[in-house]
């Protein structure tokens, strides 16, 4: 038998039946991305903030001394 005819015959069903029906594999994906996108942007904000914090405290220090 060709592999491409076993393939359709057997496998295409078999692969369907497991994971054709379930949709938990899409929301992983979904959560995945939600969570990376707020990881990148709490990265973003932190290093923004965190330069004009570092600007302030400098010109604090410098007006104090």
């Amino acid at each position: 038998m060709e592999p491409l005819v076993y393939w359709k015959r057997y496998c295409t069903p078999y692969l369907r039946a497991v994971f054709g029906r379930s949709e938990r594999g899409a929301s992983l994906v979904e959560y995945a991305l939600l969570v990376a996108l707020i990881a990148i942007v709490c990265i973003v904000a932190v290093t923004v903030l965190g330069k004009n914090a570092s600007k302030k405290f400098s010109s604090v220090g410098s007006a104090i001394s």
